[in-house]
């Protein structure tokens, strides 16, 4: 069995959400799974020196507009969020909370949280949006509200996060092939072109 790609995002990432709404189904092509790994983008950019696109000068309007252009180029809704970036450890803190009883519910959840932020415009940065968005899924929301501020669960995102710039993710999508990193939901293409060849 070929080792799962792995996949990289932060929930406040217009370009990893939509690279969400394909990386299965390119990964399933090939026979390959996906394993989803939500980071926070603000601790990599206390490394990077990076900051979010709407606060630098000539790249953020470019970036307004190249996401309309990308969401149709993808076909998927988005409207950009009135309140963007916003911070991401609700819904990360979710995810492996999630995950680690239900891998399956998890990625459904992370689409879902996705869909809210970027064609809902709900503010998933809340603990209760985030638990709301679950409870549609049938997860319980009591459980998960406590799970937010449960130390371990806490301890398991920084981990994640920690593991995650060690081993040189510095973006939004960040996507792995047996080692090979791709950056960008437009690397798509040389995703799927590394998956058909085995590499060049």
């Amino acid at each position: 069995m070929a080792n799962p790609i792995d996949f990289y995002f932060d929930f406040s990432s217009p370009y990893g959400y939509f690279a969400s709404t394909k990386i299965d189904e390119l990964a399933a092509k090939h026979g390959r799974t996906v394993t989803w790994r939500p980071i926070l983008l603000g601790a990599v950019f206390k490394i990077t020196g990076g900051q979010p696109l709407p606060t630098i000068p000539l790249k953020g309007s470019y970036a307004a507009h190249d996401l309309a252009r990308s969401a149709r180029l993808f076909k998927v809704p988005f409207k950009l969020p009135s309140k963007f970036p916003v911070a991401s450890t609700a819904p990360s803190r979710a995810f492996y909370w999630l995950g680690d009883k239900d891998p399956a519910l998890a990625r459904k959840l992370a689409q879902a949280l996705y869909h809210a932020y970027f064609a809902e415009d709900r503010d998933i940065s809340s603990p209760e949006v985030t638990g709301n968005v679950a409870a549609r899924l049938g997860v319980d929301k009591a459980a998960l509200a406590l799970a937010l501020n449960d130390p371990a669960v806490k301890e398991r995102l920084k981990t994640e996060v920690d593991a995650a710039i060690e081993r040189g993710v510095f973006g939004s999508p960040y996507i792995v092939i047996d080692g090979e990193p791709f950056w960008g939901s437009d690397r798509l293409d040389q995703v799927e072109k590394w998956l058909e060849s085995g590499g060049w």
